[in-house]
């Protein structure tokens, strides 16, 4: 069964120590790093904040995502692996991959998780495991090409909470108004 699909309505905002955290606990988790490039970390991390946002009314990180060619990728995830990498924490390495570059990521630390819950943790598992199992990385991109992607320019925030408009059937022009407006109001703050 995949763990990715209905719950929430609650705004976050980023925690960047909880998103380091948790980008330092997939990397730790791929004992193997040649099975989580950036693609793999990047999805992991938006269906284990939507799947959390959903289930319990906030996401792990509050991070908001911006649409890349590959899918949702976390707004400031360059900026945490270089603080990991800064720390000594993490390691990443420059590979090819059928004729692709691939960063290969190594968690040179165990994680401290107790800024999370059991429930938090066993959600990330359960992701991580069903993605690292069960897809590539050009497979696992493709299922993040929903309707909220698919309606994003390149570049353009994806707030956590834009992926219940996809769980409620196809988007309308009101919808995406509403979007617009409410991404208007979180990033004016």
């Amino acid at each position: 069964m995949s763990p990715i699909k209905g719950k929430a309505v609650i705004k976050d905002r980023i925690n960047t120590d909880r998103l380091k955290t948790l980008v330092l606990y997939v990397c730790f988790l791929a004992k193997d790093p040649a099975v989580l490039g950036a693609t793999k970390l990047n999805k992991i991390l938006w269906y284990s904040d939507v799947i959390t946002y959903r289930d319990r009314g906030k996401s792990l990180t509050g991070e908001t995502y911006i649409k890349h060619f590959y899918g949702p990728v976390p707004k400031h995830i360059d900026s945490v692996i270089q603080k990991l990498q800064d720390e000594k924490k993490l390691a990443v390495r420059e590979v090819g991959a059928w004729g692709y570059p691939k960063k290969e990521f190594f968690a040179l630390s165990k994680p401290e998780l107790s800024a999370f819950d059991p429930e938090e943790i066993s959600i990330v598992n359960e992701v991580a495991n069903y993605i690292f199992d069960r897809h590539t990385a050009s497979s696992i991109s493709n299922l993040s090409h929903d309707e909220i992607w698919k309606s994003a320019e390149l570049g353009e925030e994806i707030p956590i909470y834009a992926f219940l408009a996809s769980e409620l059937g196809e988007i309308t022009s009101e919808d995406m108004a509403w979007a617009r407006k409410k991404l208007s109001e979180s990033t004016s703050r």
